[in-house]
């Protein structure tokens, strides 16, 4: 090739240069590696930050702690965040870039039904991994969808039947009017009349509605033995706030499928306009086990104390999911030993099950849900009194509808019939 002898041989020293950085590096590069990138769509700011704000605070936090543990498969992780501003516009286009710019390996993320149905296919399409962590109406039935939040038949199951005896069997109930809360009236209605009481209205409300005057009189003049909230979002605490104020906090009392589940809503309003509002949720930060205990100051030595008291995340059901979700996608990826998304997904298939601050944590492999333990509580000052517990719950409404192992092709939201 014409080389002369004197290029030849600069050339074997830069080429003998490059052979012995080469033959260190991939020593670094398998000790370090280049970091796994996870995804994390929250409403940070908008309508929604309440709940948005302190999920993406726990994922941060877990993430954290497992790079304190040494990562996964050798390599630290990062958390790539996008703010979804409570935007449906924004959760299209956000959950695009974290798939196909980012190219992270999972994505945890969505608040409302509405929101995870604009996450889900577009993560589908585009083979990202998706794990929702928020308790909904339950009935998706997609392989890769994994949903850690509780259903209607863990939940609102055991709800109903506590305050119809506690208080009566005819239910006023009033609802978000969105999939969420249509759908979940709909289970308030079945699990009602099951047990032998009477819906004696059901009333839906857009997310922005304030005023609430012309629903509590409709409410005085049908004299039910209990409301059933299942209202969503900052806007809805006005009914809280326009009941006490008109003098029904002492007359008809009040249940509620959502209320306290976003953790601000109790320091929102006073106590004297809450008190009393009976839910059932997967988790408390009343849960009064060791595990509970040992999570709760794990996280207050590094976020800091919950609002009013300091600026750390609010720990709910919504947020500690958040972060079970994360902890059993890493176990599902320490199982499969690489993160090849369809490798990780039939790990977790396995029915991988872990101790968490809720409690044990089991994926079950037929729905892509998990069985938990629930919680009913009242709320007492501020805090959530825990009445009864009732161990590992599974998701049986989404179990009727879907079934991944005979159908691992499905990719939809049914609305279950009841």
């Amino acid at each position: 090739m014409g080389i002369d002898r004197r290029g030849f041989l600069k050339a074997s020293a830069a080429s003998g240069a490059m052979l012995g950085a080469s033959a260190l590096m991939p020593k670094f590069a398998t000790a370090q590696g280049a970091d796994i990138l996870v995804g994390g769509l929250h409403d940070e700011t908008g309508g929604l930050d309440f709940a948005g704000k302190p999920m993406q605070q726990v994922l941060g936090f877990a993430v954290d702690e497992i790079n304190a543990q040494g990562g996964l498969l050798g390599r630290k992780l990062k958390l790539i965040g996008a703010d979804t501003q409570s935007n449906m516009q924004l959760y299209a286009s956000l959950a695009q870039q974290v798939a196909l710019k980012d190219k992270v390996s999972v994505v945890h993320g969505g608040i409302t039904s509405a929101s995870r149905e604009v996450i889900r296919p577009a993560l589908r399409r585009f083979n990202t991994l998706y794990f929702y962590n928020t308790l909904y109406e339950g009935g998706v039935c997609d392989r890769n969808c994994f949903c850690t939040g509780t259903t209607p038949a863990q939940t609102v199951q055991k709800l109903v039947p506590h305050v119809m005896k506690k208080w009566g069997k005819k239910v006023y109930t009033i609802a978000a009017d969105y999939n969420y809360g249509q759908i979940t009236s709909a289970w308030v209605k079945k699990y009602v009349e099951e047990n032998g009481g009477q819906v004696l209205s059901t009333d839906f409300f857009p997310l922005d509605v304030t005023n609430f005057g012309p629903t509590i009189q409709k409410i005085q003049a049908a004299k039910p033995d209990l409301v059933m909230s299942v209202l969503v979002g900052a806007a809805h605490l006005g009914f809280y706030r326009q009941w006490a104020a008109a003098g029904m906090k002492k007359q008809i009392p009040i249940a509620s499928t959502t209320f306290g589940a976003g953790g601000t809503e109790p320091i929102l309003i006073t106590p004297e306009e809450s008190e009393g509002i009976i839910s059932c949720y997967g988790y408390y930060p009343t849960i009064d086990t060791p595990a509970n205990k040992a999570f709760k100051a794990k996280v207050q030595a590094k976020l800091g104390a919950a609002p009013p008291a300091g600026n750390g995340p609010l720990l709910t059901e919504l947020s500690v999911c958040t972060y079970e979700g994360m902890m059993l996608w890493a176990a599902g990826v320490k199982k499969a030993g690489t993160l090849d998304r369809m490798k990780v997904i039939e790990a977790l298939e396995s029915g991988i099950s872990l101790d968490m601050p809720s409690g044990k944590v089991t994926i079950d492999p037929v729905t892509h849900h998990v069985t938990r333990d629930v919680y009913l509580a009242d709320l007492k000052n501020r805090e959530f009194v825990i009445l009864e517990s009732f161990a590992q719950q599974p998701p049986a409404d989404t179990q009727a509808v879907c079934d991944l192992k005979k159908n691992p092709n499905e990719n939809q939201h049914y609305q279950i019939k009841l």
